[in-house]
């Protein structure tokens, strides 16, 4: 699965009919608005995060201590862009993702992503009932990396943003079986070392450190 910023469009790219409140993990990248370079720069195939970029990272690992029943993989900061896997965990054991090993890097050893609890009979949410689907959960990360980069610009000199910090519409992937997860995990983990070799990348960027 290669990144391409052509599919990164305005047009809306949901599934129609699709339930996104359904159990099931799903691969999300979401990109800043005109691609500006908002949150630092790739250095010897390391992404280096500026305050900005630490700060996305914060609200990332929060989500599932905000939101109950949703639970956070893999994640990858880019310049421009980001990338990431978000679980919605169904109600019951039984209505979970298909994949019972969907975890992230920090309980991958337990089996499990954040957010999530384990009882003898499988995964299970940690609240009664899924309210948020994938699209709510994309909304509200946007809107509260907005307003703390707002009050980044107001209160620390960050750079201001043209309009919007991020683009209107996100690109999707339902992830439906291992074999596609741990591609994705990987797709994401190597992000930063493919960004300078991308030949399919726009040259032309207002870089933001």
């Amino acid at each position: 699965m290669k990144y391409n910023p052509n599919i990164h469009n305005r047009r809306s790219i949901r599934l129609k009919g699709y339930d996104y409140s359904q159990a099931g993990a799903y691969f999300v990248t979401i990109c800043t608005q005109n691609r500006e370079y908002m949150f630092g720069d790739v250095v010897d195939g390391k992404m280096v995060l500026n305050d900005a970029g630490r700060m996305v990272q914060t609200v990332w690992d929060e989500i599932p201590e905000n939101y109950c029943g949703i639970g956070i993989d893999e994640f990858v900061i880019m310049p421009d862009h980001v990338h990431g896997i978000i679980v919605l965990v169904g109600a019951t054991p039984r209505g979970r993702p298909d994949n019972e090993n969907i975890m992230n890097r920090e309980t991958r050893e337990q089996g499990q992503p954040r957010g999530v609890a384990r009882t003898t009979t499988g995964l299970l949410s940690l609240s009664l009932s899924i309210s948020l689907s994938l699209p709510d959960v994309v909304h509200r990360f946007k809107t509260m990396t907005t307003k703390q980069y707002t009050d980044g610009v107001k209160h620390h000199g960050w750079p201001a943003f043209p309009g919007k910090l991020w683009q209107r519409n996100y690109y999707e992937h339902i992830i439906r079986n291992e074999i596609a997860l741990n591609s994705i995990r990987q797709y994401i983990i190597n992000n930063p070392m493919k960004w300078e070799r991308d030949r399919e990348r726009p040259r032309q960027y207002n870089r933001r450190l």
